[in-house]
């Protein structure tokens, strides 16, 4: 039990915390080659088409094809075109193309594969076309794996697709955690849940029956902390990434919450009560050991966020009367307000793209709760939704281009992902009720 923070003040830091209360651009480079135009104004996007093999093993085929198709799809750059307007003779043309039927569809790019299954094992092979440079592939690859991994070697290679469009990494085979609750015989209890990005995989990472909330991955996706009362405190656990038993790294009296990772994964900024008012600290990863507070006044000062970078941390305080978005300097320096929008305004979350100085957190500037991103620099915002529902906490993919978050809008509850810039329509990727998204990082090859 709490013996330090009275009770209002507790739930008070919890909400602040993070807890629910409730297409690109194609230019024409030359003029026989199309690319990716990823700051361009224009919306139209990439039409692909990914044909289904006319051969091989049909099972493995058709989940590639869903998995592919649905990688794309989300991307933000391409359309993936319907199947029933192909004009082709797939079995004629086999990993080849012929060039004419395919620009009649309006096709610029085409994806042929085939899947050979042997036993356990299963081997993938990919050709991309691009048909404005003729029938010779641009891009070859061949996987090979157990057949439990169909869907990882689908996502290796539609990386590798990005990455040739692009010159981005991809975020296919990454990883989402979020908080549900445990279930008719274990009422009140929440647990941290782990999915492929995609929905795919879902599986436990607590396996107590207490309250388990705020997740956050490792930067190198290796690890997961999260807060638990299974000692009857708000303390902060580590569990590996491919599950096991816990460690307990900050366990100070009063509440230790809201864990973000340094960077470089060997300090944590958390909230804690240990001195009587919610602060942030940076502690040590390993140890728990208090390295630095970094806040100190009579308000609430929470959720913490870490700057790809390292050199700033976000964070919530309602010092000026409500919930507001703050940002400091790593050692504590240069505290201001950046959120101006809204009357209440939690859970910033850091973008992670390359020279980016942009925060996305959860507005209310009415009397519904919706996701917007703030560029630091240029003081531009953002709205991802607006008036379909409450939309909570959330977190960008690991190249910044795609956003999850919660919802529960009147299609269904769940995590939907959305593009950044504001463009598209979401798409709901988990079904049911959940808080805490926090999205991981793309696996190493």
């Amino acid at each position: 039990m709490l013996q330090i923070l009275p009770r209002l003040v507790f739930l008070s830091a919890l909400i602040l915390s993070g807890l629910s209360v409730s297409e690109l651009g194609i230019s024409q480079a030359h003029a026989d080659d199309f690319t990716i135009d990823l700051n361009g104004p224009k919306r139209s996007r990439y039409p692909l088409a990914i044909p289904m093999p006319t051969s091989g093993d049909g099972a493995t085929a058709s989940e590639v094809l869903k998995v592919a198709s649905f990688d794309l799809n989300i991307a933000g750059w391409f359309k993936v075109m319907n199947p029933k307007g192909f004009l082709a003779n797939l079995k004629r043309e086999g990993m080849n193309i012929e060039l004419a039927p395919w620009k009649d569809v309006g096709a610029f790019g085409v994806i042929k594969f085939r899947t050979r299954a042997t036993g356990g094992r299963v081997q993938i092979d990919f050709k991309l076309y691009e048909l404005e440079k003729g029938e010779t592939p641009v891009l070859e690859r061949s996987y090979s794996g157990d057949k439990k991994d169909i869907r990882k070697l689908t996502h290796l290679w539609c990386n590798d697709v990005v990455k040739y469009f692009t010159g981005e990494e991809g975020f296919f085979g990454s990883k989402i955690a979020f908080v549900t609750r445990g279930g008719k015989r274990s009422r009140g209890m929440k647990r941290i849940v782990a999915m492929d990005f995609d929905g795919a995989g879902v599986h436990s990472m607590s396996r107590n029956s207490s309250i388990n909330l705020l997740p956050a991955w490792s930067p190198s996706g290796g690890k997961l902390l999260y807060t638990s009362y299974m000692r009857n405190n708000p303390d902060i656990y580590v569990v590996s990434a491919g599950g096991g038993r816990p460690k307990r790294v900050s366990k100070y009296r009063g509440m230790n919450t809201g864990g973000s990772w340094s960077p470089d994964g060997s300090k944590m900024a958390v909230t804690l009560s240990k001195d009587g008012n919610p602060e942030i600290y940076i502690i040590s990863a390993s140890t728990g050991k208090v390295i630095k507070r970094l806040t100190r006044n009579r308000h609430i000062d929470t959720s913490p966020s870490w700057s790809p970078d390292g050199k700033e941390i976000a964070f919530v305080s309602d010092r000026e009367g409500s919930p507001q978005i703050f940002v400091m300097k790593a050692n504590g320096s240069g505290q201001r307000r950046v959120s101006m929008n809204g009357s209440y305004n939690t859970t910033p979350a850091w973008s992670p793209a390359k020279g980016a100085r942009v925060l996305a957190y959860t507005t209310r500037d009415g009397r519904r709760y919706d996701i917007v991103t703030l560029n630091l620099a240029s003081g531009k915002m953002t709205r991802i939704t607006q008036n379909e529902g409450t939309n909570e906490e959330p977190s960008f993919a690991p190249n910044g281009r795609v956003i999850a978050f919660s919802s529960t809008r009147s299609s269904g509850s769940g995590i939907y992902l959305a593009n950044a810039d504001g463009s598209g329509n979401a798409v709901r990727e988990y079904k049911g009720s959940v808080t805490s998204v926090d999205w991981g990082p793309t696996p190493k090859q």
